[in-house]
């Protein structure tokens, strides 16, 4: 679906791809517990430093994602296969109701996180916000941004999630309310469902460009 040139149907699911992986309700009561003992001043101050972290993070894999698979030589269909499966994985612990560690952090990482001397940044911004399945999720989509449409939906989508991410976070008290382990847990196992549904997208995607005459047999 398009508007006035902007690939909307690559916005949607960039948006919907990055609230499956950066789910807000997810983080915000790992937010509140880490600054419960703080000064509501402290709290903001480290409510701001994660969004403005969040930014920087997608900003830096939109731009420089692409680039940095270029000076490694990493083939860009390589990298949305291996990207697909850690997506994919990441969908399969949600679906059962876990928390994946290259996003949720270790067992030994998170005895860290409540002495991390800037919290904004480690733990919640990096992994528990942006961790692998996010990086790879913005350098694979932002290589769908072939035309100037696409780019115009991919940003569009991109900006249009942080600012939400970033609200979502401001009003982090007063979603902690509604936020009940019930809430919780259908919210991941939704998303979970979206998240595969993506993943495997990927995955079809990178196998069309590896074996372009088995996916032209099976059509």
């Amino acid at each position: 679906m398009n508007f006035a040139g902007i690939d909307l149907t690559l916005s949607a699911k960039l948006f919907a791809a990055l609230f499956a992986i950066m789910n807000p309700l997810t983080i915000i009561p790992v937010f509140l517990s880490l600054t419960a003992d703080r000064l509501p001043a402290e709290r903001r101050s480290t409510m701001l430093v994660l969004n403005a972290t969040v930014a920087l993070g997608c900003l830096v894999c939109a731009l420089g994602g692409r680039f940095v698979l270029g000076m490694f030589g990493i083939d860009v269909t390589h990298f949305q296969l291996a990207g697909g499966l850690i997506v994919l994985l990441l969908a399969l612990s949600m679906l059962s109701g876990e928390e994946h560690s290259a996003h949720a952090g270790t067992e030994a990482e998170k005895k860290t996180f409540s002495s991390a001397s800037s919290l904004g940044v480690y733990p919640l911004g990096i992994p528990l916000s942006i961790g692998p399945g996010t990086m790879t999720t913005i350098i694979i989509f932002s290589g769908s941004s072939t035309t100037a449409g696409g780019a115009a939906g991919f940003y569009l989508g991109l900006i249009g999630y942080v600012v939400f991410f970033g609200i979502a976070m401001a009003s982090a008290p007063a979603l902690s309310s509604v936020l009940s382990p019930t809430a919780l847990s259908i919210s991941k196992r939704l998303m979970g469902i979206v998240l595969a549904a993506i993943a495997m997208e990927m995955l079809s995607a990178a196998l069309g460009h590896l074996f372009p005459a088995w996916v032209a047999h099976a059509g």
